[in-house]
């Protein structure tokens, strides 16, 4: 067991990692500001003209509601990449096939055609999330959504905006659900609540939102929504957010470390052992010393961004004793 000083030694050396990147990317960014604001807009100008004209046609088909562009617009947008996005892996799911995915498969001991039933199951509580809790998620929002004064009109913000916003939410992201998460580890909360989610100890795709109603508002819903609400974003901002972690939620949960797609290993780490990895980048992990025994395993060393077709397992080979790498 840590000691009270390795404890403070190593939240203080994680803080220091974490504030000197933060630092010098701030650095570099005002150093170049200028110039690379420049060269970007230009850029952003050339597109932006298109996305203004598909954003005004959505604006004026909901006859300019704030309230069905924050309620309705946004709900089928989440919903509809969360279908979309989930298509391919729900086919592998079932089917098992296409072959040659298995090979990137991170817990490959773990059956695939899965159990019907059991994915049955998971997606009647996925749909129930899916649709419902969501609809109600934007509803009862709704109101801190005109609080803050958030905006959907015919101007979309310029493309340092949107920079600036998602490194906003990143930071916000990271907060909201490692510690939201983290609670619903409490003994008295996971027994009731977010064990549903664990049922799964090899995730899959549509199980990202495998979970209690109460716990998909507070710990899925609301730390993506956070960002956007207290950044005051105007919707555009906030839907492209919504579709990105959508699709990196699927990807953490899809049980597949896919070539040129950020790694998985973490978060199915997470899955395998309960209680490590709980944050979404890993820097409140690595403050809080909760990913000790992820560094320390085989995934950890696959934790990487595959550059090429080559497997994760091939690349990091399990080691001579047998054992389930992440186990080692």
């Amino acid at each position: 067991m840590q000691t009270l000083k390795e404890k403070i030694a190593g939240a203080y050396e994680a803080l220091r990692k974490a504030v000197f990147i933060i630092a010098t990317t701030l650095i570099i960014f005002v150093a170049l500001r200028n110039s690379l604001t420049w060269h970007l807009d230009e850029i952003w100008g050339d597109s932006r003209a298109l996305w203004s004209s598909l954003w005004a046609v959505v604006y004026r088909a909901s006859g300019e509601s704030h309230f069905l562009m924050f309620t309705a617009v946004t709900h089928a947008v989440v919903v509809t990449t969360f279908i979309l996005g989930n298509a391919f892996y729900a086919f592998v799911d079932v089917v098992g096939k296409p072959a040659w995915i298995l090979k990137y498969k991170i817990q490959e001991e773990k059956p695939v055609p899965v159990s019907w039933e059991k994915y049955k199951k998971a997606l009647m509580l996925v749909a129930f999330n899916s649709f419902i809790v969501g609809a109600i998620f934007n509803l009862t929002t709704y109101p801190l959504v005109l609080l803050r004064g958030n905006q959907c009109g015919y101007e979309l913000p310029t493309f340092t905006t949107t920079i600036f916003h998602f490194l906003m939410y990143l930071v916000a992201v990271e907060v909201f659900f490692y510690y939201s998460h983290r609670l619903f580890h409490h003994p008295r909360l996971y027994k009731h609540i977010h064990k549903i989610h664990h049922e799964w100890t090899a995730p899959s795709g549509i199980t990202s939102i495998y979970a209690h109603p109460v716990e998909h508002y507070v710990a899925n819903l609301f730390p993506v929504f956070a960002g956007p609400l207290i950044m005051g974003s105007h919707l555009s901002i906030s839907l492209l957010w919504y579709t990105i972690g959508v699709l990196n939620t699927i990807n953490s949960h899809c049980g597949y470390h896919m070539p040129f797609l950020p790694s998985n290993e973490a978060h199915d780490y997470h899955h395998l052992k309960f209680n490590q990895c709980y944050g979404v980048m890993g820097v409140l992990d690595r403050l809080h010393g909760t990913d000790k025994a992820f560094h320390r395993s085989k995934c950890h060393e696959r934790h990487i961004v595959l550059l090429g077709l080559t497997p994760a397992r091939e690349l990091v080979p399990d080691s001579p004793k047998g054992k389930t790498a992440c186990c080692d």
